[in-house]
């Protein structure tokens, strides 16, 4: 009795521990996560061809070798790039809709001009920045800044200036500066609003480097002025407004979010996809000869950069609309 009553307990307990071992297979497959399992989505807010659609395109490609999924770019233009960024704001929380965000996640909120803020996106990473060019077509009466300036000045209102997004943070603080009015024609991204001063529909515009320099290498525009606290590698016989006497420092940047809600785990394979992606080879070598900046921050120092261009865009924002 006592034999089969021994036997009996070490079949049972035997038993029990496998139950227990499959239970804690299955609860660990749940936890491991399966990302990603299928093409991602890549909203770039703004039209193809200006520099927002360059860097991510090239990022996009980048993360594609680095996932092992493809990564599909979809531009939705809008709202100076609201439209687009408050799809990706509201898209599935599962990772598999990522959202270029460009400055305009910080100056459309200061402006009233979007239904979101920067703290209800989950950042991953910045990825570029880039200062702005004041350029003009190569056909253009104005051969220097000076030039502009005193053309917009004995022309109040009466010249055009090609905005890529509107509102315009750049022609924003391009004003405040120097105390010029010009009329702002928008277009959704770089590419329409530059072919409009090549036609000669604007005198005027403000972008960041790698969005002009295929017309500037082919001599249809001339850049007059960086915008920036020191000359640009790329185009260092243009001076900066610094050196004029005129303080206008601003720049964009470009960087990635997911909705909010996206899981931990998900999100920290992107980040780690993202942080590999910026050093990979064929993405540096794109940018640099692109002139195109890049700029890596991770999650945390990402939001304190946003938190203090708050700051910063926020009184020269102000400042316009007494205007």
């Amino acid at each position: 009795m006592r034999k089969w009553l021994t036997f009996f307990v070490a079949v049972m307990l035997i038993v029990s521990l496998v139950v227990a071992g499959c239970g804690g297979s299955q609860t660990a497959k749940k936890e491991e996560v399966k990302y990603p399992a299928k093409p991602i989505k890549l909203i770039i807010p703004f039209a193809a061809g200006g520099g927002t659609d360059a860097v991510g395109r090239a990022f996009a490609e980048t993360l594609k070798g680095i996932l092992n999924q493809d990564v599909v770019v979809v531009n939705k233009t809008g709202g100076g790039g609201a439209v687009g960024m408050f799809e990706g704001l509201k898209a599935k929380t599962d990772g598999y809709t990522l959202t270029m965000i460009t400055r305009e996640v910080v100056s459309l909120p200061l402006q009233g001009q979007a239904p979101f803020k920067i703290s209800d996106f989950r950042l991953i990473a910045n990825v570029n920045t880039d200062p702005a060019v004041i350029v003009v077509s190569t056909g253009s009466k104005y051969q220097t800044i000076e030039d502009l300036l005193a053309g917009l000045k004995a022309n109040p209102n009466q010249l055009n200036f090609a905005a890529s997004v509107t509102p315009n943070f750049y022609a924003i603080q391009f004003t405040e500066a120097t105390g010029v009015e010009f009329v702002t024609i928008p277009f959704a991204g770089a590419a329409p609003a530059i072919t409009e001063i090549l036609v000669g529909g604007a005198e005027f515009g403000i972008y960041g480097p790698g969005e002009v320099k295929a017309q500037i290498d082919d001599g249809k525009l001339r850049p007059l002025a960086v915008m920036a606290d020191k000359r640009f590698d790329g185009l260092k016989d243009v001076p900066t407004l610094k050196e004029k006497g005129i303080d206008a420092v601003t720049c964009t940047y470009r960087g990635i979010a997911v909705p909010p809600g996206t899981p931990d785990a998900v999100v920290k394979v992107l980040e780690d996809a993202a942080a590999k992606a910026v050093q990979d080879p064929k993405f540096v070598d794109f940018m640099n000869k692109s002139f195109l900046g890049i700029d890596y921050k991770d999650a945390v120092a990402y939001k304190t950069f946003l938190e203090n261009d708050v700051k910063e865009l926020g009184p020269i924002i102000e400042a316009g609309k007494k205007k």
